[in-house]
């Protein structure tokens, strides 16, 4: 019992939590803006992988980090107009295009970077983002060194949820989002037009996206490497229904499953004996549970993967 307290009582964890969540909290933002205006857009694990790539590629060969990052968000956003162009223009399965765009990016990223990138022993490597000290707080007893040492992706993502939270509950043009996706045709009966948002919400879901990738190239890590993502798109989808389609809610999912992962990584050192594979599967029996109790109150978006066709219902 000793153990788990010093572990909980570590300033440390509270910062893995925080590196570990922000690549969770870009991905999860960005499905749940595409799926509030009623697209489901399973191509996120994809194009995760090739922000990872594409904003290290660009570091890489000259660009600073900001510019990698904002790359990274390019490239998503055209995958993003890719999936909107299959499914809100041509009214194909979310579904089927998601799954393509995932496959399609993955292979492409795998593919760009060799194709650029020499095979080599050891991966190339940049310097990537450093942790900034916050002035006045990160010299505060337990909670500087674990909330106030951070890179600054990480202060970003927590500020991009705070701004979605207030542009989707308390502007205009959130209130078109949520309209969109619960009833397209009432909301153009309002002037708004449902084409549009569909396309500028996964447009710019799919930017958060790619940032949420390039973050891992350029702020966890210093590499990449094709498999770096490893899941985070999938379990991304999971705490948008964990969220019950809420900005706030997806920080503080994104930060649970973050503390899961944090704290099985500390206890397989000391805990001995165990197979490691059990503290591996922990966090995401843990996340299953919380999402099958979070799901029963959630209140899916009711034109989520309903194709819009002007003038028909």
């Amino acid at each position: 019992m000793s153990t788990l307290v010093d572990i909980i009582a570590s300033a440390g964890l509270w910062a893995a939590v925080l590196r570990i969540a922000t690549p969770l909290i870009f991905g999860t933002l960005g499905a749940l803006l595409c799926e509030r205006a009623g697209v489901l857009n399973l191509g996120i694990e994809g194009i995760m992988t090739f922000g990872a790539m594409i904003g290290w590629l660009s570091v890489y060969h000259g660009a600073d980090l900001w510019t990698g990052l904002l790359i990274a968000a390019l490239a998503g956003g055209i995958f993003g107009l890719l999936h909107s162009a299959l499914t809100v223009t041509l009214g194909l399965s979310q579904h089927v295009s998601g799954l393509g765009v995932t496959l399609f990016a993955s292979s492409f990223s795998y593919y760009v970077f060799r194709l650029i990138v020499p095979v080599a022993g050891t991966p190339p490597t940049i310097t990537p983002f450093q942790p900034i000290a916050i002035p006045g707080l990160s010299t505060l007893p337990f909670i500087g060194p674990a909330l106030f040492t951070q890179t600054a992706p990480t202060y970003l993502a927590i500020l991009v949820a705070l701004v979605m939270a207030y542009i989707i509950f308390r502007t205009p043009v959130g209130l078109a989002i949520r309209m969109t996706g619960e009833n397209p045709h009432a909301a153009e009966a309002q002037g708004v037009n449902p084409m549009k948002v569909r396309y500028g919400a996964v447009v710019a879901g799919s930017a958060l996206m790619g940032m949420g990738g390039a973050f891992l190239t350029l702020s966890a890590f210093n590499s990449f490497f094709p498999t770096m993502v490893q899941g985070r798109g999938w379990i991304c989808i999971a705490l948008v229904v964990f969220a019950s389609w809420r900005p706030g809610r997806a920080l503080f999912g994104a930060l649970l499953f973050a503390f899961f992962d944090a704290f099985q990584l500390r206890l397989q050192t000391a805990v001995q004996g165990v197979p490691y594979q059990i503290f591996l599967m922990t966090p995401y029996i843990l996340s299953i549970v919380a999402l099958a109790v979070m799901s029963r109150r959630a209140r899916v978006p009711q034109a989520l993967m309903q194709p819009y066709r002007r003038g028909e219902r």
